[in-house]
């Protein structure tokens, strides 16, 4: 098991099917799009790849292994947060969920954020997704505001 930070175009790509688990009707040519800019935006993803039984063998000829989890986040400023980390994917495939996968992705990216000089961490998530929001709030996430939005098309 191993948390690497994807770099090159064919390992973001390599994430696109994880990420379906979170956003269903992203396909690649809006991910390919969409990433472009939020690369020049600072946006950075890391993955935790399981190197089991099933994937050794491909992840020594390949030098690769599945990726179970992804976090995508970046560092901005603003006045409300100050200099912080924004967490803006983190999913762990459905079959591997509930092992730990989350909390270890979210140990780096917040390792990550203290090292780039953050003072907050902070995300958005969705209501009904009732284990993350536990996840988060058993990491000393709070409510302190409503994420809102409206659609303008």
């Amino acid at each position: 098991m191993e948390i690497v930070e994807l770099c090159s175009a064919a390992e973001r790509r390599e994430a696109l099917p994880i990420l379906r688990e979170l956003y269903a009707s992203l396909d690649e040519d809006r991910y390919a799009g969409l990433l472009a800019e939020m690369v020049v935006d600072g946006y950075r993803q890391f993955a935790l790849r399981n190197e089991t039984d099933g994937y050794r063998q491909f992840a020594l000829r390949n030098e690769t292994a599945e990726i179970v989890a992804l976090a995508g986040v970046a560092v901005h400023v603003n006045l409300y947060y100050g200099r912080h980390l924004y967490v803006y994917d983190l999913v762990v495939k459905e079959e591997a969920r509930s092992k730990g996968y989350g909390g270890l992705l979210m140990d780096h990216v917040e390792g990550v954020a203290r090292r780039e000089g953050c003072e907050t961490a902070a995300l958005a998530c969705d209501l009904e997704r009732e284990g993350a929001l536990r996840l988060y709030e058993r990491r000393g996430y709070q409510k302190p505001s409503y994420a809102m939005r409206k659609a303008l098309r």
